[in-house]
Formats: C-alpha cells, sequence, structure tokens
C-alpha cells in the first residue's frame, strides 16, 4: 500500500476498522504509523497538539512484533499526563517536569499495548491538566482543527485536535472536571467520561485528584470508545475498589437500542450560570430527537449546592496537587515559583498549602452527600441530558493564559464556560459528550448525557442509537 492510500485509510475508517483491515492484511502496522506520522509532521504545525514524538519507539514496538489484540497494528497517542512508558518522557504541560523520565510504565498503557495499539507519541494538555483549554507556556496553544482561533478545549484538547485532524481516529485522555467531554464537544466528537475505579490509574495509586479523575478515549465512533473500554477496564493490583460489572461488553451495548428510557432535561446548571442560547437551541433539537426514537424527556434536574461542591472540588484539587509539586520540587532541590509553574498552578499549590487533613475529609464529605444527591434523583431517571458546555468553542486566550487575570477569576471564568461536567466527576458517575450539533458560524456544539453510576453499558446503547439516527462520521473540519 502507498503512502497516500494508507493516509486515505486512516481518514475514512475508525480504530476497529483499522484493526480489521491489519487482520486481513490489506494494510500492515508499519504503513498505518508511517502514515499516521506523516499526517502528524503535515497537522502539528498548525494545531500544536503533539507534546512528545515517540516515532522510533513505535517502529521499534512493531519490529520486535506485537501482541494479539483487539486493536492490533492501531496508532495511537498518549495524554501527556500521568501515563508513563518507562524511559520515555511525560512532561504535564510544564516547565516543572521538564525533561522527566517515566520509572515505570503505567498498568492502563500495558493494557493500551497488550491490546496491540501502537504508541507513537502524547497529546499536549495545559499544566497538569487544570484548565478547560490546552494552552501551556512550555507548549504553547493548542488550536482546534474546526477553527485555529478557538479553544480545542481542556484539558485533554491535544487529543481532540489530532483526532480532528484526522492523524488518528482516536486517542487517550484524562477527565478531572470535563476533560475529556469538553474537548470532544469543542472538536466534534465522542468522550465517554468512564465511572470512578473503571479503569486503572495506577500502580503506587488508585483514585487521581480525590476520586474526581479517571482515564479514557477520546474518537470518533461510539464502538471505538465502547471497544477500548472493553480492552482496559477493570481493576489493577491494589486497587481499593472497582466500578461494578456490566452485563456483555460494552460494544454489545453499543450495537442495540437501549429500552425506553426516562431522561432528565437539565437546561440550567446547578450554579445557575447562564447557557448560551446556540447551546439551548441544540440541546432542545437533541431532546425533541430523544423522543422521536420512543424516550420520555422532560425538565427536571437533581437540587445541588454548586457552591459547595466547587469549594470542595478546590480543596481536593489543590491538596493532591501541592503533595505531589512539592514532592517533586524537594527532589529536584528547588522552591516553586514562577519560573517553574504558571499562576494558575501556582494559585492552586498555594490553596492546597493551607488545607488540613480535616478539610480534605470534609470535601469528600461533601462529594458523597452530593452522590446520594444525585442517585436519588436518579431513581425516576435513567438519564440527564444536558449541554457538555455552556457555550460554542471560546477564543485562545479567555480561559487559558490570559496576563492580568487573577486565581479568583480565572476560576469564575472557567466555571461559567463548562458549569455542567464537573458534577459527574463530583459523583463518580458516567457521562459522555455527544456531538449532536454545530453553532451558526460551524463550530461544533456537543450534549452531554449522564447515567447512573457504573452504567456505561446503557449509555454506550443510547450513544449508538443516536449515532444511527444522527450520524456524525461526515461532519468534519475542512482540512487540506
Amino acid at each position: 500500500m502507498t503512502a497516500t492510500s494508507a493516509n486515505g485509510v486512516l481518514q475514512t475508517h475508525d480504530a476497529m476498522g483499522l484493526a480489521k483491515l491489519v487482520r486481513q492484511r490489506k494494510v500492515s502496522p508499519g504503513e498505518l504509523l508511517e502514515a499516521a506520522i506523516a499526517r502528524t509532521e503535515a497537522m502539528n504545525p498548525r494545531f500544536n497538539f503533539m507534546a512528545q514524538q515517540h516515532y522510533d519507539f513505535a517502529r521499534a514496538e512493531i519490529a520486535r512484533g506485537l501482541p494479539d489484540g483487539p486493536f492490533t497494528g492501531v496508532p495511537w497517542l498518549l495524554k501527556d499526563l500521568a501515563a508513563y512508558i518507562e524511559g520515555l518522557p511525560t512532561e504535564g504541560g510544564s516547565r516543572l517536569n521538564k525533561g522527566q523520565v517515566g520509572l515505570f510504565t503505567t498498568e492502563l498503557v500495558q493494557r493500551y499495548r497488550r491490546a496491540g495499539l501502537v504508541v507513537f507519541g502524547k497529546t499536549t494538555t495545559p499544566e497538569f491538566g487544570l484548565t478547560g483549554t490546552t494552552e501551556s507556556v512550555l507548549m504553547g496553544a493548542t488550536r482546534n482543527p474546526w477553527n485555529p482561533e478557538r479553544i480545542a478545549g481542556g484539558s485533554s484538547g491535544g487529543a481532540a485536535a489530532a483526532v480532528a485532524a484526522g492523524v488518528i481516529p482516536a486517542a487517550h485522555a484524562t477527565d478531572g472536571g470535563g476533560s475529556i467531554r469538553i474537548p470532544a464537544s469543542c472538536c466534534g466528537l465522542f468522550g465517554m467520561k468512564p465511572s470512578r475505579a473503571r479503569t486503572p490509574m495506577g500502580p503506587y495509586r488508585t483514585e487521581g485528584w480525590g476520586g474526581l479523575s479517571t482515564h479514557h478515549v477520546i474518537t470518533r465512533s461510539v464502538r471505538d470508545s465502547a471497544a477500548l473500554l472493553d480492552a482496559t477496564h477493570g481493576p489493577e493490583a491494589g486497587s481499593r475498589y472497582s466500578a461494578p460489572s456490566s452485563d456483555g461488553t460494552f460494544l454489545s451495548h453499543a450495537e442495540r437500542d437501549p429500552r425506553r428510557l426516562r431522561i432528565a432535561l437539565m437546561n440550567k446548571p446547578a450554579s445557575g450560570a447562564p447557557v448560551d442560547p446556540e447551546c439551548l437551541a441544540v440541546l432542545n433539537a437533541t431532546a425533541r430527537l430523544c423522543e422521536t426514537m420512543g424516550h420520555h424527556v422532560e425538565e427536571a434536574a437533581p437540587k445541588l449546592d454548586a457552591g459547595a461542591m466547587g469549594q470542595a472540588s478546590f480543596v481536593l484539587i489543590a491538596s493532591s496537587l501541592a503533595a505531589d509539586l512539592l514532592d517533586r520540587a524537594k527532589s529536584l532541590g528547588i522552591e516553586l515559583g514562577p519560573d517553574v509553574l504558571e499562576p494558575i498552578t501556582l494559585g492552586f499549590v498555594g490553596y492546597g498549602q493551607t488545607t488540613t487533613g480535616a478539610d480534605f475529609a470534609r470535601a469528600n464529605n461533601t462529594m458523597q452527600r452530593a452522590a446520594v444527591a444525585v442517585a436519588q434523583f436518579m431513581e425516576n431517571y435513567d438519564v440527564i441530558l444536558s449541554p457538555t458546555v455552556a457555550k460554542p468553542p471560546l477564543e485562545i486566550g479567555q480561559i487559558g493564559l490570559s496576563p492580568g487575570v487573577s486565581f479568583q477569576e480565572w476560576g469564575q471564568r472557567a466555571a461559567t464556560f463548562s458549569p455542567f461536567t464537573q458534577i459527574a466527576n463530583f459523583t463518580g458517575q458516567p457521562s459522555m459528550s455527544v456531538p449532536m450539533g454545530e453553532s451558526s458560524d460551524g463550530l461544533p456544539v456537543g450534549m452531554m448525557f449522564t447515567g447512573r453510576y457504573g452504567e456505561e453499558a446503557l449509555l454506550y446503547s443510547l450513544a449508538g442509537q443516536l449515532e444511527r439516527a444522527a450520524p456524525w462520521a461526515a461532519r468534519r473540519p475542512v482540512l487540506s
């Protein structure tokens, strides 16, 4: 197969489709890899989604022979955050970690490699994944392939930009407050945040940010997301707990319609932040589509204390981050300051140093009260439908590296842009962004569906039904 035809295959097949072509010997892993590298070299200068290039590592993996898995030979990108390969750099978008090399390979990465995926690089993230846009001093701004003046979302914006730019059909991502779903919405892709403890976080830790964060992927197709979760879910050594098992594979659920669902239409966030009329228009159209598919939709929302949850999340994130970064600085023999950390990160670290163990315990209790409140609400509803974010993709700089913007002002801006996504992180529930429409100027607008804890299978069934009823595969940015 020629390089041109291999590139064409990348553009026209999802990850499962690529793996099938490899099994049928219609394309080789090496051809797919070189096509993905060529596409990366063509697109990255425009959109800046690559943090690390592991091209020779990937070539060596293929030369040694790949394992026989469901995705054997499919090129793969990891997010440059908490996804380590022994001996290769992972910097987390920070000058503090410039040149830091992994001392071990994380369990999730081992599972990706056992599935046959070929890691050839890592995608950009804001510093330590803290913002809803992928902009950092270390790497600069990652730009949206739909409009380079707009954000790709964060913190998995590099992953979303790479997929939207046609480099690969799926990529690793993480989500601690919306970091899978926000970029998926901004870039017109599908993004599932799994239930807490569905995918591995270790070794050496089984939670991120006090249980707020989890790993999975951003994809073009629903079936890729489901099959990748089939390949990677389950407890790891030392897990404190794990998400409940599903009846059958996630892929099998994605391939069949769900039963008639009771859907709560949440058109206002708990914080009361305003929602752009264009997002509400797509929300109402999505609700009508769900009704035509036989589901019952009515306006309803759980009663939650947004202020208390927001404060608790700052305690959990800031204290976790402060512990990690202070330990890192001590190991390097340096002081944390603006020469190695950005103002937003320094704000988190400073706040984290003022918190106590009792504060951390109280924050956990606040999150548990929210989880109970939402679980009780969802005794009457199967799914909550809301916009993923409150506005179409913002211009670069509005919630990222804005000179002179205080830590408090940044927090208000970020919360106004993304007032819906954090609830699922607070409660541990699965939640997905589905590319259901566009704004009047052609920017993607995602809709979010949140299910009960442990019920990814139901969400995948609904996502598959939506994909069949209103296909989005042909909606792509215009790229030369």
